[in-house]
């Protein structure tokens, strides 16, 4: 095994389960070791990221527009980008024809870390509440996702 799950107790890291303790307690006393500390992603908080998303979604109501002649529709796909994207979480680059585009950054658990994820979420709030519902408070927000993720 070469890797385990800590936590931190006061001042001292411990293992969480049985293997992890299984594993350190065959390490030898008075020897170094390498170790890089990594805080894994938390899928509950990841759960509750497209919860408060979905909620957003389903409030936001566009104006009708058309593209050369066809409707345009919401997309949830779309609304997710722009929201990422408002919030300051994006790529840019060049197209082929010199115009600039602009990708959000992937949320996914290979490519983002949990403080980075934890921050993206306290904005993607902030662009939530300027953009989409605009009556809402941060609190009100907070408490609707919490009781939906109740269920």
């Amino acid at each position: 095994m070469s890797e385990i799950y800590l936590k931190k107790i006061n001042s001292v890291l411990a293992a969480i389960d049985d293997e992890g303790t299984e594993f350190i307690s065959k390490l030898k006393t008075g020897n170094v070791y390498r170790v890089s500390i990594v805080r894994p992603r938390n899928s509950g908080f990841h759960r509750k990221f497209f919860v408060l998303l979905n909620l957003a979604y389903d409030a936001f109501e566009p104006e009708s527009a058309t593209y050369k002649g066809v409707e345009c529709e919401k997309n949830r796909e779309t609304f997710r980008s722009d929201i990422i994207i408002l919030a300051g979480y994006y790529t840019a680059s060049i197209r082929l024809n010199g115009d600039p585009i602009i990708k959000a950054k992937s949320i996914s658990f290979g490519s983002m870390k949990q403080d980075e994820f934890e921050e993206l979420y306290s904005k993607v709030i902030d662009v939530i509440l300027a953009r989409v519902m605009t009556n809402y408070t941060r609190d009100d927000l907070n408490d609707v996702v919490d009781e939906i993720l109740r269920f």
